[in-house]
């Protein structure tokens, strides 16, 4: 019974490799549409990656749930959420912002032959999930508030993009997304967050009144009403909410 949140830890760090695999089987090449218009295509198998890193997520929550249910909660069990971590919320977000980069520089003139440094930005993400892990796993103040992103959030946020891209009808967002200047600047606004000590809301319940629990139900019926009104886009919008929330309520962060 003690190994099965670990099992469930192991399951997270799988769906984060899948994710990986999708990432790298995305190839960016040119190509003209019905009207001879070119244009460059960015296959839509990169969302599958976006699925998996959702599931991490989901099997991420569920063994924090499942170690306390079975009351196996241990040193090891820590340190292995942390690793399992990094790869689904750390590397394969990196890779799907590398991923990002180059269609960004594929739309310019010569774009495809561009110089490798100018996409190794995108692992700035990874580096930063795996500062910001070491850390929480030596801090044992955030129980019911964090410092800095959290690094599933981050990796959540990052594994949108792709979906909002694909899926999404506003024009002008996909043409941010295929700006790698935006890109740059989602890179140093995520990687900072993780690493800063801003005073950020842990969704959990110390109890059930509403007085203290008053800035997650903001966030809940937001959510809510965000994905009925505008889909994947409401993950980002969300976000910035949550940060806005947090620090109007930072008294409940701690």
């Amino acid at each position: 019974m003690k190994q099965i949140p670990n099992l469930f830890t192991l399951l997270n760090l799988l769906f984060g490799c899948c994710a990986i695999v999708f990432i790298l089987q995305n190839g960016i090449d040119h190509a003209f549409d019905d009207q001879g218009e070119y244009f460059v295509r960015f296959p839509e198998q990169l969302a599958l990656a976006s699925l998996f890193i959702g599931l991490s997520a989901v099997v991420d929550f569920l063994d924090g749930f499942v170690a306390r249910l079975f009351k196996a909660t241990s040193a090891m069990g820590k340190q292995l959420d942390s690793l399992a971590d990094v790869v689904s919320f750390g590397v394969a977000p990196g890779m799907i912002l590398y991923q990002f980069l180059r269609l960004g520089y594929a739309q310019q003139e010569d774009g495809m032959d561009m110089n490798i440094g100018w996409l190794l930005p995108a692992f700035i993400v990874p580096c930063a999930a795996a500062w910001r892990l070491a850390r929480f796993n030596i801090d044992d103040s955030q129980q019911y508030g964090f410092k800095g992103m959290p690094t599933p959030a981050a990796g959540l946020l990052i594994a949108s993009l792709p979906l909002i891209y694909f899926y999404g009808n506003e024009t002008a967002v996909k043409n941010v997304l295929a700006n790698p200047w935006a890109i740059y600047a989602i890179i140093a606004i995520v990687s900072y967050l993780m690493v800063s000590n801003i005073p950020l809301l842990a969704l959990k319940f110390k109890d059930f009144t509403l007085k203290n629990n008053l800035p997650k139900i903001i966030l809940l019926l937001a959510a809510i009403l965000g994905a009925v009104l505008l889909k994947w886009l409401a993950v980002p919008v969300v976000f910035i909410l949550y940060i806005i929330v947090s620090l109007a309520f930072k008294n409940k962060t701690t």
